[in-house]
């Protein structure tokens, strides 16, 4: 369990994958792993759903390069461009052992 517990749904459409993530109410997330917390980034929020269940709303299957990257492109929307190309990277290879585990690393 995480330090943050997320209060209000909220959905994520991605442009890149045009897929969706939903992140509901009550998910429990550590916010950034390791890293400085933005406070009001989705970024974090989308990133862990996607690790922690591996899929996007639709059900196909989200690798751990494209959770990756759906942080990196949320972080860049929200003005983040440095730490959106820090992120991607630290995420990639450090982080996502589970989506790593189940989907691949690509």
């Amino acid at each position: 369990m995480g330090n943050y517990i997320n209060r209000k749904q909220f959905t994520y459409w991605s442009s890149r994958y045009h897929k969706s993530v939903t992140v509901p109410v009550g998910f429990h997330s550590d916010g950034a792993t390791g890293a400085i917390d933005i406070p009001k980034s989705k970024s974090w929020w989308v990133h862990d759903v996607l690790c922690e269940t591996c899929v996007f709303d639709d059900g196909t299957p989200c690798t751990n390069w494209q959770a990756s990257r759906v942080l990196s492109d949320i972080l860049e929307a929200e003005g983040h461009t440095l730490r959106s190309y820090g992120w991607l990277w630290s995420t990639f290879l450090f982080g996502g052992t589970k989506i790593k585990e189940r989907n691949g690393w690509w």
